[in-house]
């Protein structure tokens, strides 16, 4: 099922991760044509496969969501011939990714950067876990939602006098994985040029506390402790949700001079554009309250579909706040081929999010169901030399799965 065509094509990664931060970088090297060979537990498997319901037929959805484009095996790595079955695996591959605890465990099952390195200098050897391989919280511990909470971003977010709020999807777990393939991808090319491998060490921690960006910058610059704001946006008015006549809530999205004047042109009240407290964003953030409360009486004056329709005719950024349904269910959306379908061989068609990258001449390609446990543990077992009566001794020794 190789596609030659792919960018990745003739890239082996071995995921000897579970969760999501692993594997869901895994997933987007899978799409982008690498030969993924997802290793986990015998009978147990990855933890991901637990976190349900909901359910489709035994699957857990997000297990499903996340696991698309990969060869599965299971393999008990606690045992010398598992270790060796390892070893194998590792020996010619191109990309190891692990999020074992602590360093201990690795050397302890031989696949630590050291032992793997000797064994392949090429490899790529990724490690992700909650605060890195080094630093004083090195090997302690790390989920998405205790990263939210430590990387500042837990603090900004809520309502301003509510109570913290965690983003409603594991998004350090995701950030982390999508800065895992950055890393990835240019170790890859650095080892074009030397034909050596290196370590790359990533942390749940480090990715969330990139979405503090412009929040940063402002502590960097004010020495403050910037405060929750709710939807209102720091440095840029007015940018943020309105409700209409029919109780729909849209954001208005005004993030210039030029479009403020185009706004108040669209909704016949010049007279806004030329008030001196509103002529500049400057002037806007400074009288916030005040215009607020004259924006959101003009929105009030019209329902939702209508104010997108003109505000968008006049070039003003606006759009609804849609639910998940409407979200998955928007035409654009669909057309641009974000929904996408796989035949798995025990659950019929299972939809999942595509990765939003669109390549011209090599395009990515969604090939694999997400793998039932220990479902190519065979025809991987054959590739790497094992005979059937080896395998079988496998299986029988709860080795291989």
């Amino acid at each position: 099922m190789m596609n030659t065509n792919s960018p990745l094509s003739g890239i082996k990664v071995i995921d000897q991760t579970q969760a999501l931060a692993g594997p869901y970088c895994t997933m987007i090297l899978g799409d982008l044509g690498a030969d993924v060979i997802k290793i986990e537990k015998p009978g147990i498997g990855d933890n991901s496969r637990q976190w349900a319901p909901p359910y489709i037929g035994d699957q857990s959805c997000y297990y499903l969501a996340i696991n698309r484009n990969k060869r599965g095996i299971a393999l008990d790595i606690r045992a010398d011939r598992g270790r060796e079955f390892m070893r194998k695996l590792v020996a010619d591959a191109d990309v190891f990714l692990t999020n074992l605890m602590t360093s201990a465990s690795l050397q302890r099952y031989g696949i630590d950067y050291e032992t793997l390195r000797r064994l392949n200098p090429r490899l790529i050897y990724t490690s992700i876990s909650g605060y890195g391989r080094r630093g004083p919280r090195a090997d302690q511990p790390g989920y998405d939602l205790v990263a939210q909470a430590e990387s500042g971003t837990m603090a900004l977010t809520g309502e301003v006098d509510g109570a913290p709020m965690r983003f409603p999807t594991p998004i350090a777990d995701m950030t982390c994985g999508l800065f895992t393939v950055i890393g990835i991808l240019a170790a890859l090319q650095a080892r074009a040029r030397t034909d050596v491998g290196q370590f790359i060490d990533m942390s749940l921690q480090e990715g969330q506390m990139t979405w503090l960006a412009n929040v940063a910058a402002e502590h960097f610059a004010q020495g403050n402790d910037p405060p929750r704001r709710g939807n209102r946006h720091p440095q840029v008015v007015p940018y943020e949700a309105v409700q209409a006549s029919d109780g729909d809530w849209f954001i208005l999205g005004v993030a210039s001079d030029n479009v403020w004047r185009a706004f108040c042109r669209q909704v016949k009240r010049a007279e806004l554009a030329a008030d001196p407290r509103f002529a500049t964003n400057a002037e806007r953030i400074a009288n916030y309250d005040a215009l607020l409360l004259i924006v959101r009486e003009i929105i009030r004056d019209k329902p939702c579909d209508e104010w997108l329709r003109e505000l968008r005719g006049a070039g003003v950024p606006c759009g609804r706040i849609n639910t998940t349904a409407e979200a998955l269910g928007d035409p654009h959306v669909i057309e641009r081929g974000m929904i996408i379908e796989l035949e798995h061989p025990a659950l019929g068609i299972v939809k999942s999010l595509a990765t939003p990258v669109h390549l011209a001449h090599t395009p990515l390609v969604y090939r694999r169901h997400p793998p039932r446990l220990g479902e190519h543990s065979d025809e991987v077992a054959r590739e790497l030399g094992y005979s059937a009566a080896e395998v079988a001794a496998l299986r029988a020794e709860g080795v291989l799965e």
